[in-house]
């Protein structure tokens, strides 16, 4: 049974638990005359409900409440029904006729599911003891008079049902089996068709069919099964649709309709868009009335930046030995400050109408419409990102060519450094009036720093610090247990938002195949070899599955990831 929503009422109900009975009964014929009054379309302060139930007002400094009459009522049901159950009386001593759910059932030729739904339109009952000591609801002919003539339509429907045949049933059983076999028609619609077609109810028939494949589990009369989709084929119908998979391919596959297939994918969307870690600089000009109008006016079209200048080529590396990635960069335009200022302003703003918009999505009944909105929102802000980050990389390759002279270093530092970049996207704040290069070139210069304080040499220091590392690990095994399944988490991460070449170069590159004591990692020469792919285009798809795994990663799992 449903709980009392009003917070007073159900106050009300423990209260008198501790009223002698005879009050009890008298609260409760009150409380069933009181149900008789109330109207759907009106309010009710609590005040006014608690005297028409116990005859004075309530004690203590109550929050003030009114109660909609809809809400009343289904209260009032449940209070009834509950305060009954301590109060059950032996129908002998009802005072009048107490019908059983089945008794009434028959009396009006109808389901005993019908009675139920009848409860829920305003049919009240009590528990009372039957024969035998059974205690059970029951209804007071008084009730079911009140009900009768306060629902004559509904009733007298109801009472125009008749129980059909067994030809008939075959009948409708036929039908409807044959109308699944040659049509892509969902359940409902066969139902209905087949319903009007021979002159019943759709729930009779309804029932008739469930009835039918539940004896008959090897005879099914839908092509489609019953019920909702398991969740492991739901998630499998989400990935194959991402993968480009068409909707009547889907339909075929999972043996599903199209509205179940639509409804299956958007509720997937807005699950992913919902649990998505959202990101951004905060400002207080997003605040301000009138921001969304002024900050998306211009669409954002990469071809609209024009170029502040075009770097002459790198200095520190000869141009010989520069691969196809970097010599393409030489073309890439640089943004002026104020381009600058106009991405960073639009790309935070997109984040920020996402996570403010995103929770008026109902996974109960998706708007289609918001949720293509708020996704179009994160993809011109991925598409804003990637221009930013592209339109920065050769600082990346100018500071990574000043810290070697070396090629092979050189590309492994272009790729940290790329990691930096990215980070420092992210944190930017184009509101303190900088230029983002310098952002950008301390982050990279930092990781540089990192990377050049590191020494491979064992000294007998180092060759301690190990020993002592290696005590320590076997004292952390639970430490160790968290960490992996940390990295397993990431593993699962990578899995569902990247393609499988893109899993494939980030799993193998960063060592996630192994374990998180003993990492498996590859280089990206290694890599590309096993696609049949240059080093310079597993780097590509490197940092385009990075840039992607920014979006829905913490720092944190980031930095685990890369480090």
């Amino acid at each position: 049974m449903r709980k009392i929503k009003s917070p007073n009422l159900a106050q009300l109900l423990m209260q008198l638990r501790f009223t002698p009975e005879v009050k009890r009964r008298a609260q409760l014929e009150a409380a069933e005359k009181f149900y008789s009054l109330v109207e759907q379309e009106k309010q009710y302060p609590y005040d006014f409900v608690c005297f028409h139930i116990t005859g004075f007002q309530p004690k203590g400094n109550l929050e003030p409440e009114i109660i909609a009459g809809r809400d009343l009522l289904a209260d009032l049901q449940v209070f009834i029904g509950k305060l009954s159950a301590r109060l059950a009386l032996p129908v002998a001593q009802a005072g009048e006729k107490v019908h059983t759910i089945e008794e009434l059932a028959g009396r009006f030729d109808v389901s005993t599911k019908t009675i139920d739904r009848w409860r829920k339109r305003g049919l009240l009952a009590r528990k009372f003891v039957f024969d035998g000591g059974r205690r059970q609801l029951g209804f007071l002919e008084s009730a079911v008079e009140r009900f009768v003539r306060e629902n004559p339509s509904l009733v007298a429907k109801a009472g125009a049902f008749r129980r059909l045949t067994d030809s008939e049933r075959q009948q409708a059983l036929r039908q409807a089996r044959s109308l699944a076999a040659k049509s892509s028609l969902s359940r409902h619609q066969i139902t209905k068709q087949v319903a009007e077609k021979l002159g019943l109810a759709q729930e009779t028939l309804r029932t008739i069919l469930l009835q039918y494949e539940k004896k008959n589990p090897d005879k099914p009369v839908f092509r489609r099964p019953v019920g909702r989709i398991r969740p492991a084929d739901a998630a499998e119908l989400f990935r194959l649709y991402t993968q480009g998979t068409g909707v009547w391919q889907l339909m075929q596959q999972f043996d599903r309709s199209r509205a179940t297939v639509h409804r299956i994918i958007n509720q997937r969307r807005a699950l992913a868009l919902l649990a998505r870690k959202i990101e951004y600089v905060p400002s207080n000009e997003f605040l301000s009335a009138g921001a969304k109008e002024q900050i998306l006016e211009k669409p954002f079209t990469p071809e609209r930046l024009e170029p502040e200048k075009r770097l002459e080529p790198f200095e520190l590396v000869g141009e010989n030995l520069l691969p196809e990635y970097l010599q393409v960069l030489k073309i890439t335009p640089v943004l002026n400050h104020e381009q600058e200022i106009e991405l960073f302003r639009r790309y935070n703003y997109l984040k920020h109408l996402v996570s403010q918009e995103r929770h008026q999505l109902k996974l109960s009944k998706i708007d289609a419409k918001l949720l293509a909105q708020l996704e179009a929102y994160l993809n011109e802000a991925e598409e804003i990102r990637k221009t930013l980050v592209e339109a920065n990389l050769r600082l990346v390759v100018s500071i990574a060519g000043k810290h070697t002279s070396n090629d092979a270093s050189f590309l492994e530092l272009v790729s940290k450094g790329n990691f930096a970049l990215i980070q420092a996207v992210e944190e930017f704040d184009y509101a303190k009036g900088f230029r983002f290069s310098r952002r950008a070139a301390l982050n990279i210069a930092k990781e540089y720093a990192k990377v050049s304080g590191r020494s491979t040499e064992l000294t007998p220091k180092r060759v301690a610090s190990l020993a002592s590392i290696q005590r320590d690990l076997r004292d952390t095994a639970a430490d160790v247990s968290a960490l992996e399944q940390t990295r397993q988490n990431l593993a699962e991460v990578i899995r569902e938002e990247l393609d499988e070449r893109e899993q494939h170069v980030i799993m193998h590159h960063f060592g996630l195949i192994g374990s998180s004591i003993r990492k498996n990692t590859k280089t990206l020469k290694q890599i590309g070899d096993e696609l049949g792919l240059t080093k310079e285009r597993i780097r590509q798809i490197e940092l385009t599955a990075l840039q992607k795994l920014r979006q829905c990663l913490s720092s944190e799992q980031f930095e685990l990831l890369t480090s």
